[in-house]
């Protein structure tokens, strides 16, 4: 991912109003992420605890969507699974995340959810997480596979977020 300014990370969000891009408290490190290693920028607000953003590069630009954690989460006991970076966790690490579909159905209170990992730091995990069953692979490789799914299902997401 290119290194973003703080206005093209306001900018980017395609699924909020310009007043709530601008409340969006921006990741405090902006500046100094280690860009080259994400294929998601995903952080939540410090300020809104149930507020989450997802920042990706698609046609040569950046997209955001806003993204809203539910109220309850589940038992640390259960297992999880994120859908985006597809590591599995404990429960309490996994949430429901719903983002408010764009134009006339977002208006109109229509959301799209998945299960995100609770920090949104799904492009950490797909780079550094190796699933058991991948163990005996190259490391590089897996890790490029997996951050090659990412970037696809987070198309995806943004693909539900984009249909009326």
């Amino acid at each position: 991912m290119e290194p973003l300014t703080e206005q093209q990370v306001r900018r980017s969000f395609v699924n909020c109003s310009k007043g709530e891009a601008t409340a969006a408290t921006l990741p405090r490190d902006l500046e100094a992420l280690p860009w080259e290693e994400l294929e998601v920028l995903g952080w939540r607000d410090p300020k809104a605890p149930l507020r989450g953003y997802l920042v990706v590069p698609r046609d040569g630009k950046p997209v955001g969507v806003a993204l809203r954690a539910a109220d309850t989460r589940m038992s640390g006991r259960t297992a999880a699974m994120c859908l985006l970076c597809q590591t599995a966790q404990t429960g309490d690490a996994v949430s429901l995340f719903t983002a408010r579909r764009v134009g006339e159905a977002g208006r109109n209170g229509n959301t799209v959810g998945t299960y995100i990992c609770a920090d949104l730091q799904c492009a950490l995990r797909a780079r550094t997480e190796i699933p058991p069953w991948l163990a005996d692979r190259d490391p590089e490789e897996v890790a490029a596979q997996r951050t090659a799914e990412l970037r696809r299902r987070v198309q995806g997401f943004l693909d539900s977020v984009h249909r009326p």
